[in-house]
């Protein structure tokens, strides 16, 4: 019996906690067919009283309610969209954020988000970014299945012919989800074999990126898209993408301007080149390390390793150990700071693998590794000091991070990932300044997002200095991340960040 199914086969034998169950009477089936667990009078008021140290109870109650109702809203019956019009397929790294808010609700449609997202992973080990729902039009979002081709151009690397795809791939958030969504209720994991299904998937997925994708050799992974790194436009690609030759403008039509504004979205030079990227690397039948353009990202190695930390916690809770994986997180980690840490400016930065420099653009990708429970503290300190500093300008100008340097000469408070502040890096941020023991930071973080939150009608991202709503409302991850930040509110405990450690 090979490694894979001896941890599938054996039974748990650790016991674990990491923060308090859903309130009781939350945790019921997904609602696959039927009423969802998270309609109705029920699901909603089911929850014993509960004193709100932070927020006045009443209004923690209904700002979880109306966070609800987003996620009821945009669920499908098998997983969640980030929003109905703008973006209406499932997503990668974005159902991961759903799943951790989820399993304060549901556990077990948590589960579900993970395990559909799963079931369109590749035989390479590779997850898309993004599963097609076949009863939406085809015209409704571009790149549609008919540009991806991923059954067909994807068959050598093992896309799957029943479900269509894209063909590449998101930050890897999904082993810490399923961890967190384990915990969230242990017995409903246990009883329905959750982290013995996922993990032999996790693993392949992870084995995918550090075999396939250590394009510059030196044990961190690379992106080939800026789609796969999720921070679509960030300046830090700038210099990157200008060796990419854009797609003619006729070539394709954007249906994202259907629903945002162009003054909010990517431009169309952009957009050509990311078009060209795809197209080439489509043709080439998703083969990695041929192309123009490869990044080390701070963010997405980070996050890389946080799931690293929990495949090992994973492993631990069926019945293995879990040295192994928490020692590779520990070279990643030294990897990340050799590589992408300058000491000088005090954060990470992306390193062109192409052109084989780091790229001096400061984006908020940078400020993600304080997540890492191991980080050196002479590296923690600076970081902590950069966010706080002019640049981001935390706690100060600006209660939630923006996304890009406000001094920077590509500034923009309103352009995707060219200024405004986003809640799931704000999210990754907070743990991390809780982490390690910033906690009146991380407290007043957590509280700006779910104000912010509120207030925009949970927008896909916000004005950093005046929290005004950009993009989409109504978005997914801004709905389950307040979940995820509310429930020390209405649980009356904290986080700890443990979890990774």
């Amino acid at each position: 019996m090979d490694r894979t199914a001896q941890l599938s086969a054996r039974a748990a034998k650790v016991a674990v906690a990491y923060d308090p169950a859903a309130p009781p009477g939350l945790s019921g089936p997904p609602g696959l067919s039927g009423p969802s667990a998270l309609s109705g009078p029920s699901a909603l008021s089911a929850s014993p009283p509960v004193r709100a140290p932070r927020l006045q109870a009443a209004h923690a109650e209904t700002l979880r309610n109306r966070a609800v109702a987003v996620l009821e809203a945009n669920w499908t019956g098998t997983s969640t969209v980030p929003s109905r019009g703008l973006y209406p397929h499932q997503w990668s790294w974005d159902s991961a954020f759903v799943a951790i808010g989820l399993r304060h609700v549901s556990p077990r449609r948590a589960q579900t988000e993970l395990e559909t997202l799963l079931d369109a992973q590749w035989g390479d080990g590779r997850i898309p970014h993004i599963v097609f729902n076949p009863s939406v039009p085809l015209d409704a979002y571009f790149p549609s299945p008919d540009f991806w081709r991923s059954s067909t151009a994807g068959r050598a690397a093992g896309a799957p012919r029943t479900v269509q795809t894209s063909g590449i791939v998101q930050p890897p958030v999904h082993a810490l989800a399923a961890w967190l969504v384990h915990r969230a209720d242990p017995g409903l994991s246990r009883a329905r074999g959750f982290l013995a299904r996922v993990y032999p998937r996790l693993a392949a997925w992870h084995r995918y990126l550090l075999h396939r994708r250590d394009l510059g050799g030196g044990g961190l992974v690379s992106v080939v898209h800026p789609w796969e790194q999720g921070m679509d436009n960030a300046p830090s690609w700038d210099a990157p993408l200008a060796r990419v030759a854009p797609a003619p403008a006729r070539s394709f039509r954007r249906a994202d301007l259907d629903h945002g504004s162009a003054e909010d979205r990517p431009t169309d030079l952009d957009y050509g080149r990311y078009v060209r990227l795809a197209t080439e690397y489509r043709d080439g039948g998703y083969t990695d390390g041929g192309g123009e353009f490869a990044v080390e990202d701070p963010s997405f190695n980070a996050l890389l390793i946080a799931s690293e930390h929990a495949l090992a916690h994973i492993a631990h809770e069926l019945g293995a150990p879990g040295t192994a994986r928490h020692a590779r997180a520990e070279r990643l980690t030294a990897a990340l700071v050799e590589r992408l840490w300058d000491p000088a400016q005090g954060m990470f930065f992306c390193r062109d693998v192409r052109g084989g420099d780091l790229v001096p653009e400061r984006g908020v990708s940078g400020l993600v590794p304080l997540l890492l429970p191991r980080l050196p503290g002479d590296v923690v300190g600076p970081l902590v000091r950069t966010l706080r500093g002019p640049h981001f300008g935390l706690g100060g100008v600006t209660r939630l991070a923006p996304s890009y340097d406000l001094l920077g000469e590509a500034f923009d408070p309103h352009r995707y990932w060219r200024g405004p502040a986003w809640f799931n890096t704000s999210w990754l941020l907070e743990r991390g300044l809780r982490l390690h023991g910033r906690r009146a930071e991380a407290e007043a973080l957590r509280r700006a997002v779910l104000d912010i939150a509120g207030g925009s009608d949970f927008a896909e991202y916000v004005d950093p200095y005046t929290g005004e709503a950009c993009g989409a409302t109504g978005f997914s991850w801004t709905a389950a991340l307040t979940l995820d930040l509310i429930h020390q509110d209405m649980s009356g405990s904290g986080t700890e960040g443990g979890d990774l450690g």
